[in-house]
Protein backbone atom coordinates (compact mmCIF):
# COMPACT_ATOMS: atom_id res chain seq x y z
CA UNK A 1 0.00 0.00 0.00
CA UNK A 2 1.28 3.12 -1.02
CA UNK A 3 2.56 5.91 2.07
CA UNK A 4 0.88 9.21 2.19
CA UNK A 5 2.78 11.87 4.24
CA UNK A 6 -0.07 13.68 6.47
CA UNK A 7 0.33 17.17 4.31
CA UNK A 8 -1.41 14.71 1.57
CA UNK A 9 -4.02 13.28 3.77
CA UNK A 10 -5.35 16.69 4.91
CA UNK A 11 -5.36 17.90 1.46
CA UNK A 12 -7.49 15.02 0.33
CA UNK A 13 -9.71 15.52 3.36
CA UNK A 14 -10.34 19.00 3.12
CA UNK A 15 -11.31 18.42 -0.48
CA UNK A 16 -13.53 15.65 -0.20
CA UNK A 17 -15.17 17.28 3.38
CA UNK A 18 -15.74 19.93 0.02
CA UNK A 19 -17.39 17.49 -1.49
CA UNK A 20 -19.48 16.14 0.78
CA UNK A 21 -20.83 19.48 1.78
CA UNK A 22 -22.21 19.93 -2.60
CA UNK A 23 -23.39 16.37 -2.67
CA UNK A 24 -25.52 16.96 0.88
CA UNK A 25 -26.57 20.56 -0.39
CA UNK A 26 -27.40 18.82 -3.81
CA UNK A 27 -29.70 16.45 -1.88
CA UNK A 28 -31.84 19.06 -0.23
CA UNK A 29 -33.60 19.80 -3.82
CA UNK A 30 -36.95 18.25 -4.14
CA UNK A 31 -36.38 18.96 -8.02
CA UNK A 32 -33.65 16.21 -8.08
CA UNK A 33 -34.96 12.52 -10.38
CA UNK A 34 -35.01 9.76 -8.41
CA UNK A 35 -31.80 8.18 -10.47
CA UNK A 36 -30.08 11.26 -9.43
CA UNK A 37 -31.13 11.15 -5.56
CA UNK A 38 -29.61 7.38 -5.20
CA UNK A 39 -26.60 7.88 -7.56
CA UNK A 40 -26.22 11.10 -4.72
CA UNK A 41 -26.64 9.22 -1.93
CA UNK A 42 -24.49 6.82 -2.72
CA UNK A 43 -21.70 8.89 -3.29
CA UNK A 44 -22.23 10.93 -0.10
CA UNK A 45 -22.07 7.05 1.68
CA UNK A 46 -18.94 6.60 -0.07
CA UNK A 47 -17.34 9.76 0.76
CA UNK A 48 -18.13 9.79 3.80
CA UNK A 49 -16.38 5.92 4.44
CA UNK A 50 -13.03 7.85 2.71
CA UNK A 51 -13.25 10.39 5.49
CA UNK A 52 -13.60 7.86 7.78
CA UNK A 53 -10.84 6.20 6.95
CA UNK A 54 -8.31 9.15 5.95
CA UNK A 55 -9.28 10.45 9.87
CA UNK A 56 -8.17 7.20 11.24
CA UNK A 57 -4.94 6.83 9.08
CA UNK A 58 -4.11 10.65 10.15
CA UNK A 59 -4.68 9.42 13.86
CA UNK A 60 -2.40 6.74 13.19
CA UNK A 61 0.01 8.83 11.54
CA UNK A 62 -0.17 11.74 14.83
CA UNK A 63 0.20 8.78 17.51
CA UNK A 64 3.63 7.53 15.67
CA UNK A 65 4.44 10.98 15.90
CA UNK A 66 4.20 11.19 19.65
CA UNK A 67 5.15 8.15 20.64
Amino acid sequence: MTDFSAEELSEAHRSLMSTLQKCEKVLESKKLPQSQRTLTERRVDALKIALTLIERELSGLRATYRG
